[in-house]
């Protein structure tokens, strides 16, 4: 915030530290010892709680919160890491709970980022170069490794830890205290350790009102490829002889068949 007249406007505590070259808007508030650091950018009507330290080189949209004790945009965990400038992003109106750790990128990727109206709880770890899309919720004490990818509206319970480069798909819960070394396809239930797919979050889908149709796709996919005796590129061969699916479906084929890790079954 280059403005002192603006800075002393704000709804700054005096213990607070801004570095001059961080931008934060009248509307927003930063609580006692927080610290907000250069190239930051915090949006309308975010407030920041105590003991927040966000390093450098992060944007927090509007109507944010982050609670007391979170780390946002510090040092990528990567011993490739060179010091090279890179960001974290997080999305309007996320909640980012106590003591939740959130690291910039790495060259590989430049940014993390974080969407929209997502609930990071406490002591969550979301990794460097990871993307976390709309409307996700992450447990207490989730721990991601880079390069992880979980798509909108997916859920992850607490103590679950994400290998690094997995992807977890839109509409997916992953049961809490799980170990996942490979991807979770979208709308699937999966839990354990290692994660094993045990149905489809049928009851998300209807709260998110998903068509009594596609639900009945979905189910019909989630059968033939899980459930079945064919194997997985079977299946996905006679989902592809059909002229008639709807864009979830075509989606859950996509991901399954763009997997480098391999897919929980």
């Amino acid at each position: 915030m280059n403005d002192p007249s603006a800075m002393a406007s704000a709804a700054i505590h005096p213990t607070a530290i801004i570095d001059p070259a961080a931008e934060v808007p009248l509307s927003s508030c930063v609580g006692p010892y927080s610290i907000i650091g250069p190239g930051v950018v915090i949006g309308e009507r975010v407030t920041i709680d105590s003991h927040v330290l966000i390093e450098r080189d992060t944007t927090v949209g509007d109507d944010s919160r982050i609670h007391k004790g979170a780390v946002l945009g510090s040092d990528p965990q990567d011993l490739k890491y060179a010091g090279e400038p890179t960001t974290l992003s997080v999305g309007s109106r996320t909640t980012i709970r106590e003591y939740a750790t959130l690291n910039r990128g790495t060259i590989d990727e430049g940014t993390t980022t974080v969407g929209d109206d997502c609930l990071i709880m406490a002591y969550a770890h979301v990794s460097h170069d990871s993307r976390v899309g709309n409307h996700v919720i992450l447990a207490n004490s989730v721990n991601m490794g880079g390069h992880v990818v979980i798509e909108d509206w997916a859920i992850v319970g607490g103590v679950t830890a994400v290998h690094q480069f997995v992807r977890i798909g839109c509409h997916a819960f992953v049961g809490g205290g799980s170990r996942l070394p490979q991807d979770v396809a979208p709308y699937v239930m999966a839990a354990g350790s290692p994660c094993a797919a045990y149905g489809l979050n049928i009851v998300g889908l209807r709260r998110r009102g998903f068509q009594r149709q596609t639900i009945r796709q979905i189910k019909e996919a989630y059968r033939l490829v899980f459930q079945s005796e064919l194997n997985v590129s079977q299946a996905l061969e006679q989902l592809d002889e059909r002229d008639d699916l709807v864009p979830e479906v075509d989606h859950m084929i996509s991901f399954i068949r763009s997997s480098e890790r391999g897919i929980t079954t």
